[in-house]
């Protein structure tokens, strides 16, 4: 692909595109057309989405300026692009499928990592039934919710009890640097907790508005009754007559008790209190609902960032929400910079995409085959693909769905005998080539499984062995 034209003046090139990705399109190309070489106009045509674009549609709808040397078209526009070709006397070319790829395109390095730096919305991650814990045990936890990107540690405590040692555990935690809040509407446990260092009162409805207000504490106001939105306002009257700080959370209810309704009420507090912090508690649907939870959190993080809902509440009790407060800490931020860049979070940052990748690429038959016919030593390669696990090596070629019956073939007729330590290795690699084709995960030999920001580095048998001084006798090369 000509970077200039026969006299040396830079190709102009017409990029087509869908409504959707126009900005970040606009954004991938000014980037990259000083580094081709080349110049470029973009043609918006009337579709949301460009993979809808078909050669008769475009036909009738682009207009192609004198000075384009040739068409870009997105990858999957459908059509016999010669037609388009004859009609317009430019030449045209399908692009790579997402435009995110358009650097590769053009043989340029992968683009520079997005700046996720920033976020706008508070992280509280409840210590849950801390009266039950050891002060070494809250203590760890604080520590580790700060790690994962809380920003605020809440201490909860256990209703229709009071525990005689908040405030002491408070102030433990505001000496060893967290910001702290407090968990009751029990008033012995909240004035403690406040006269040791706490910033925020969870929660604050005309149960315990009396004594509550009067303590110069930031509160979460929150209905009489979830359903009760009148209630809240209400309270948030005589809030502000009081002059008590406050943020407000609607409630989020989970799915099968008015999660629906409990999204709406959200919609209208906004509505109706434009100018006041909301917070909202996003365990009521990730503790209680039975699936992973980084997709919720990202789902709520973006609606907490449209709404402008510039708090939430996180939990990790249940096993599968073990991770939910570094799901939300990365999550915070890839809505944030997606809506701040008009773009989709999408081809950003693949940190939480865990269960299956974010893209395969895989050799295909023929090209397994050839590398079977070439290889000359005893190293065994394994691959992923197609449904199957591939094993070669210089005595064979062998591929099939069960490690077992492809283990005792290749043993069958090895040129050379597996010890204990090699043949550990190849069972572990085939796990994980199991593992990946299970979930439709990239499996490459001697390297780890990408989990997202789960991932753990793997030291590959080559380097242990090579550092055991044993030398590089399994694994690819």
């Amino acid at each position: 692909m000509n970077k200039n034209d026969s006299i040396g003046h830079p190709e102009r090139i017409l990029f087509v595109t869908g409504r959707l990705a126009e900005f970040s399109l606009r954004e991938v190309l000014e980037k990259l057309a000083p580094q081709v070489g080349f110049e470029y106009e973009v043609a918006v045509l009337n579709v949301q989405v460009a993979a809808l674009l078909h050669v008769p549609l475009i036909r009738r709808r682009l207009q192609v300026p004198e000075s384009i040397d040739w068409v870009m078209l997105p990858g999957m526009c459908k059509g016999d692009l010669q037609e388009l070709t004859d009609h317009f006397g430019v030449r045209f070319e399908r692009g790579p499928k997402d435009h995110f790829d358009l650097p590769e395109f053009f043989g340029q390095a992968d683009r520079p990592p997005r700046d996720l730096s920033g976020f706008d919305i508070e992280i509280l991650a409840e210590i849950n039934h801390a009266p039950l814990l050891s002060d070494e045990d809250i203590l760890r936890q604080a520590d580790l919710y700060r790690n994962k990107g809380a920003d605020l540690i809440d201490v909860g405590c256990i209703p229709g009890e009071s525990w005689s040692r908040v405030g002491e555990v408070v102030r433990l935690l505001v000496e060893a640097g967290h910001r702290v809040s407090i968990d009751s509407f029990d008033q012995a446990e909240v004035e403690a907790a406040v006269n040791n260092g706490a910033e925020l009162i969870l929660s604050c409805n005309h149960s315990n508005l009396d004594w509550v207000s009067r303590l110069g504490t930031e509160v979460v106001a929150i209905p009489d009754l979830p359903e009760d939105f009148d209630s809240l306002h209400r309270i948030v009257d005589q809030l502000l007559q009081l002059n008590t700080p406050f943020r407000i959370d609607p409630i989020l209810e989970p799915i099968g008790y008015g999660f629906g309704a409990s999204l709406e009420r959200y919609y209208r507090a906004r509505r109706e209190f434009p100018d006041f912090e909301i917070m909202m508690g996003i365990g009521n649907l990730t503790e209680l609902t039975e699936v992973d939870t980084a997709g919720m959190n990202l789902v709520l993080a973006a609606l907490c960032q449209e709404l402008r809902i510039k708090s939430v509440l996180a939990t990790e009790v249940i096993n599968w929400a073990r991770t939910a407060v570094t799901e939300f800490d990365h999550a915070r931020r890839l809505v944030k910079y997606a809506i701040e860049n008009k773009t989709l979070p999408k081809h950003i940052h693949y940190q939480l995409v865990m269960l299956r990748d974010p893209k395969l690429k895989q050799l295909g038959a023929e090209a397994l085959q050839n590398l079977a016919s070439q290889i000359r030593d005893p190293n065994y390669r394994i691959f992923a693909e197609e449904n199957e696990i591939h094993v070669m090596n210089r005595d064979g070629y062998w591929k099939g769905t069960d490690p077992y019956e492809l283990f005792d073939q290749f043993q069958a007729v090895a040129s050379k005998s597996l010890d204990a330590s090699h043949a550990f290795y190849l069972g572990y690699e085939m796990c994980k080539a199991v593992t990946a084709l299970t979930l439709g995960k990239q499996y490459q030999q001697d390297q780890p499984l990408s989990w997202g920001f789960l991932t753990q580095e793997e030291v590959s048998a080559q380097e242990r062995r090579q550092e055991e001084g044993k030398g590089p006798q399994c694994g690819p090369r």
